[in-house]
């Protein structure tokens, strides 16, 4: 029985390392996908609560924001008026806010329930949706989406550099034994 040097047992390690995060990270990705399915001509309109008072409504759904990987972002909450008088935009990002379904089983009698993860104050604080917010989004969104892919790059390289040294000795260590 043959023993492996310690660069042979990392290089091992490491391979079987990434194998398992990369298992990890796919099984994480399909058990999100399964969450639901949900239709965006029955959210814009619906209700909307705060968790504060869930059985108060202040508002409805006005827009529902995309992001690059055409995901929610954000949703657009009409709110702060009286009898449509008055009323405000709010963004209200993703992870501030649940989606309840309410009779699910039938698409014709299908509708939603926003529960915003807020008080009253909270949501006035939140940005308004207009003109100069947009603007600052989508230039932000850009600069994020240019700066995730540079450092997915760089990690990739970089791994990629590491692995092929591992490798290397690995086989300059066969070969020696």
């Amino acid at each position: 029985m043959r023993t492996l040097t310690w660069k042979q047992t990392f290089g091992a390690a490491l391979i079987a390392g990434t194998a398992m995060t990369q298992t990890a990270v796919a099984q994480e990705g399909s058990q999100q996908d399964v969450q639901g399915l949900y239709s965006a001509e029955e959210l814009m309109d619906a209700d909307v609560y705060l968790t504060s008072s869930p059985n108060d409504e202040v508002g409805e759904v006005e827009d529902i924001l995309l992001g690059e990987d055409m995901g929610v972002q954000a949703l657009v909450i009409e709110a702060g008026g009286v009898l449509d008088m008055g009323d405000r935009e709010f963004v209200v990002e993703k992870g501030d806010f649940t989606v309840e379904t309410e009779r699910g089983d039938d698409l014709d009698d299908l509708e939603y329930r926003i529960l915003l993860n807020m008080d009253e104050s909270e949501l006035e604080q939140r940005p308004e949706y207009d003109n100069d917010w947009w603007q600052h989004a989508k230039n932000d969104a850009a600069d994020a989406w240019e700066n995730t892919k540079q450092n997915a790059n760089s990690a990739w390289n970089d791994t990629k550099a590491a692995t092929s040294s591992l490798l290397k000795d690995a086989g300059e260590a066969l070969d020696d034994n």
